[in-house]
């Protein structure tokens, strides 16, 4: 989906380490809440209280995700997915575009 329509937006944003990584939650029609927003580079841990499906719009980076050893590399665009009430890290290497949206468990 490239986009999204009759949406609202919340102006706040959301900022994480210092500035590196930001976002801006978008309510759907349907109520459903997904976040767009823009990493740095830069290595970022989050953790997650409901499943999250990550979007790479653009960028290279590396995740590693729970229960993996091995570091997914990601050269444009991919999605994956981030189990609830899990910890997830990532090696940014380029501007990344992203969005997340945040299924129902």
């Amino acid at each position: 989906m490239s986009q999204l329509k009759n949406a609202t937006i919340v102006k706040a944003a959301n900022i994480y380490y210092d500035g590196q990584v930001t976002s801006r939650t978008v309510i759907q029609e349907d109520g459903s809440k997904v976040t767009l927003g823009i990493m740095l580079p830069g290595t970022y841990e989050f953790g997650t209280d409901g499943p999250e499906i990550m979007e790479i719009l653009s960028g290279q980076l590396k995740v590693l995700l729970p229960g993996e050893d091995t570091w997914q590399e990601i050269n444009g665009s991919a999605t994956f997915h981030v189990p609830a009430r899990s910890k997830f890290a990532l090696e940014v290497f380029s501007v990344t575009d992203y969005c997340c949206s945040y299924p129902a468990e």
